[in-house]
C-alpha cells in the first residue's frame, strides 16, 4: 500500500505545473487619471501607451523565466485572464512574445477580475472612502456599492478549488513530458489574494503587503519540497520590498528546500494565535508548580 500511494504521489507531481506567474495589468489610462473612472466603466477602461510597452516587456520578460533563458526544452505556457479590457489587452500584448506552438490554451476567468468599487465612481467620494478604508483595514473595508478584500478572497478561493480539478485531470496538458507554466493575468489585490490563500498567510500579513506595479509579476516556482515558493525566483531584498516580513521570506525559503511537512519548520505560525509550551514535559512540571501553589 506504501508503495501504491507512492506511485500515486510520483504521478501527481507529474501533472504539476512547473510555476505559477501572477502578473498585474499594465498602466492604464485610469491609473493616470483616477476621473476616467466616473465616466467610464471600470472593465471598459483600456491601457495607455506606456501600459502597452510595459506589457510587450513583461511579455519578453516572463519567457525568458518560463523558456529558462532558452535553455528549456519542452516548456509550455496555458494562459488565465480577468474579463477586463486593460487585463486582455496586456495578455495580448504579452502573447507577442510567445511561440504558438509553446501555447496550450487560454481561459478568461471572472473570479480574477478587479475588485468592484461601484459603478460610476466619483472621484471625491473615492477618495475619502478609501481614507476610511485605510482605517478601517483593506481586507475587510467593504465598499458601499462593491466588494471588500474579503469579498475577492472569497472568489479566488473558488477559482483556486477550479484550477486545482483542472491540474489534478489533466485539462491543461495531456503530455507529462511538458514543462508547463500557468500565466494568470490579473489585477492588483487578486494577485495578493491569490498569494495569501494559497499560502495561507494571516488577514495581517496581507494587510502589510504592496500591490504590484503594473506588469509586475510574482513567480511561484515548484522547489525540491513538492511545494511552490516565491524564494526561488526572487530574492530576500525583492520579497522585503513586496512586504513580506522576516517570518514570510524563511517560510518561502523552507517550501523551497525543505522535504517533508513545511509547516512542521514553521513555528512561527503557530506563534502568530498563541503560545504554546515547549512540551508535554514542561506543560506538567508547570502544572505541577501551580498546584503546589494552590494547596
Amino acid at each position: 500500500m506504501a508503495n501504491n500511494g507512492s506511485a500515486e504521489m510520483q504521478d501527481y507531481n507529474k501533472c504539476l505545473p512547473k510555476r505559477i506567474i501572477l502578473v498585474r495589468h499594465g498602466e492604464s489610462t485610469a491609473n493616470t487619471d483616477e476621473k476616467i473612472y466616473g465616466i467610464t466603466a471600470d472593465h471598459k477602461i483600456p491601457l495607455s501607451t506606456n501600459g502597452i510597452e510595459q506589457a510587450r516587456q513583461a511579455g519578453r520578460s516572463i519567457l525568458d523565466v518560463v523558456s529558462e533563458q532558452g535553455n528549456s526544452q519542452n516548456w509550455k505556457a496555458y494562459f488565465y485572464v480577468s474579463p477586463y479590457e486593460r487585463t486582455r489587452s496586456t495578455l495580448r500584448e504579452i502573447g507577442r512574445a510567445f511561440p504558438r506552438n509553446r501555447v496550450r490554451g487560454v481561459r478568461e476567468e471572472c473570479r480574477i477580475r478587479e475588485q468592484d468599487f461601484g459603478n460610476f465612481q466619483d472621484y471625491e467620494k473615492m477618495k475619502e472612502l478609501k481614507q476610511i478604508r485605510n482605517r478601517y483595514g483593506r481586507f475587510f473595508y467593504r465598499f458601499p456599492e462593491g466588494e471588500s478584500g474579503a469579498d475577492v478572497y472569497d472568489r479566488v478561493s473558488t477559482f483556486l478549488e477550479s484550477l486545482w480539478r483542472d491540474i489534478y485531470m489533466r485539462r491543461l496538458t495531456q503530455d507529462p513530458a511538458d514543462e508547463l507554466n500557468l500565466v494568470i493575468v490579473s489585477h492588483g489585490l487578486a494577485v495578493r489574494i491569490f498569494l495569501m490563500k494559497w499560502f495561507k498567510w494571516t488577514v495581517e500579513q496581507f494587510e502589510s503587503l504592496k500591490s504590484p506595479k503594473n506588469c509586475e509579476f510574482r513567480v511561484m516556482e515548484l522547489g525540491a519540497s513538492g511545494e511552490y515558493s516565491l524564494a526561488i525566483q526572487h530574492d530576500d531584498e525583492t520579497l522585503k520590498r513586496w512586504g513580506f516580513s522576516p517570518e514570510m521570506i524563511e517560510d518561502q525559503k523552507l517550501r523551497a528546500n525543505y522535504r517533508g511537512t513545511w509547516n512542521d519548520r514553521s513555528p512561527w505560525y503557530l506563534n502568530t494565535f498563541f503560545e504554546l509550551a515547549g512540551s508535554d514535559h514542561e506543560t506538567a512540571e508547570k502544572d505541577g508548580h501551580e498546584d503546589g501553589q494552590n494547596k
